[in-house]
């Protein structure tokens, strides 16, 4: 599985996010018990492990908030559009990066930078 920490950024909004690539199990056919284990419980909960971004988001601070790998269990805008972001652009994204809402829907000709790096300095 692969860990990122994106700052979701939108009117207002800035949220620490930890999101895990559910579907990074090894290929069907490794020899190694412990990653067949590990294959075989992602499919029982329905990972395909394909080797497509199935990226599950919840909040950084772990503070009880959901968590899920369904951009549109969310509802709202933020964290839908932020979250199907996430899975298009998986492979480019870095730990630390800004997916900024406003920017992804046009309504910024810019993206936000990030609030973390503007309240260091």
């Amino acid at each position: 599985m692969i860990v990122k920490l994106l700052e979701i950024r939108d009117d207002g909004t800035c949220i620490p996010m930890l999101c895990v690539d559910m579907n990074t199990a090894p290929e069907i056919g490794d020899s190694s018990k412990c990653d067949e284990r590990r294959r075989r419980l992602l499919e029982r909960c329905g990972y395909p492990c394909d080797g497509r971004p199935n990226v599950a988001i919840t909040h950084l601070a772990a503070n009880g908030d959901k968590c899920s790998n369904d951009p549109y269990f969310w509802g709202g805008r933020t964290r839908p559009v932020a979250h199907n972001y996430i899975i298009e652009h998986w492979a480019d994204l870095k730990d630390g990066d800004v997916v900024d809402v406003e920017f992804i829907l046009g309504e910024r000709s810019a993206p936000k930078q990030s609030e973390i790096q503007e309240s260091a300095r």
